[in-house]
């Protein structure tokens, strides 16, 4: 059992599972706002022996250097890699603090997302429709960029309704083969389809002048990251030609300067953030300190 642990903001637990917080720790505060500074975040640990956060503060190593008592930190967010993480995970190890994350839980409202905008894209439903005559996802060539598990399930759902999958990823997937889904080269991949779906990590940049050059014109890109998959420049200039950009927030887009620009549809929202993704990220939250506790 920890001595105290600490929620520092906001972490989007269902009641019954902040409920069960105080049956890990003899004592257990929470806070309803998000710090601004280290020197807040380093008040409200004070000697915590264990700290939650969400995705919308950082822990960086300044702030642990300040708070000795720290021994465990439930990341109750993503987390894919040290790189992309909001908290100092390297700094953390040194100090022998174990910090866990979730993954999966919000996958299912990207997914659902994408079929969206993209169904109503091709029929013109409430807008113009991407050819002059309405037509269905059936034959659309899909290239996925980073097929881990919002790609494989973005895959899924669009050859579910009948489109031809070719994917890009550090290696290539026994399963997708299996599902007939084509292993390719980012730039033949980005060449040779109608669709691409960006679904990286967080931090992951892999589309550069000469991808877009490859991507080519005519062509709907889809951005499901957390945060920007290309380089700014040459993503606008990309979208001189006849192109589409989609994303749901503004971080996976890259800022509010782009929100005007006539070719990026930005819904502004997070669409992982449902109901039922909440109830994942409870329970896997519960599960990871369950686990370190024993």
């Amino acid at each position: 059992m920890f001595n105290k642990l600490v929620a520092i903001e906001p972490v989007s637990l269902i009641p019954a599972a902040e409920k069960r917080l105080y049956n890990f720790a003899r004592e257990v505060v929470t806070y309803d706002d998000i710090p601004q500074t280290d020197e807040e975040i380093i008040n409200r640990i004070g000697d915590a022996d264990a700290v939650l956060l969400s995705y919308t503060s950082r822990l960086e190593r300044p702030a642990l250097e300040k708070c000795p008592n720290v021994r465990y930190i439930g990341m109750c967010c993503s987390l894919y890699s040290p790189e992309s993480a909001n908290v100092d995970i390297n700094y953390a190890g040194q100090r022998g603090i174990t910090v866990t994350g979730i993954r999966d839980y919000g996958d299912e409202g990207v997914v659902e997302y994408v079929i969206s905008e993209l169904v109503r894209l091709m029929h013109g439903f409430g807008q113009p429709s991407w050819e002059s005559t309405p037509k269905e996802i059936t034959g659309l060539k899909a290239g996925i960029v980073g097929l881990g598990k919002s790609g494989g399930m973005i895959a899924d759902a669009l050859h579910f309704f009948g489109a031809e999958i070719s994917y890009f990823a550090r290696s290539e997937k026994e399963w997708a083969s299996e599902k007939g889904y084509v292993f390719k080269p980012m730039k033949e991949l980005l060449r040779d389809n109608e669709a691409i779906f960006c679904c990286l990590n967080k931090n992951t940049v892999l589309l550069h002048e000469d991808e877009f050059k490859a991507l080519g014109d005519r062509k709907i890109l889809f951005n499901t990251g957390l945060s920007p998959a290309w380089d700014e420049q040459p993503m606008l200039k990309w979208l001189e030609g006849d192109n589409l950009l989609y994303c749901d927030t503004t971080g996976a887009l890259g800022g509010e300067h782009l929100l005007t620009h006539p070719k990026v549809h930005c819904m502004q929202v997070s669409t992982g953030r449902t109901i039922q993704a909440f109830d994942r990220l409870s329970e896997k939250v519960i599960a990871n300190i369950e686990a370190y506790l024993g």
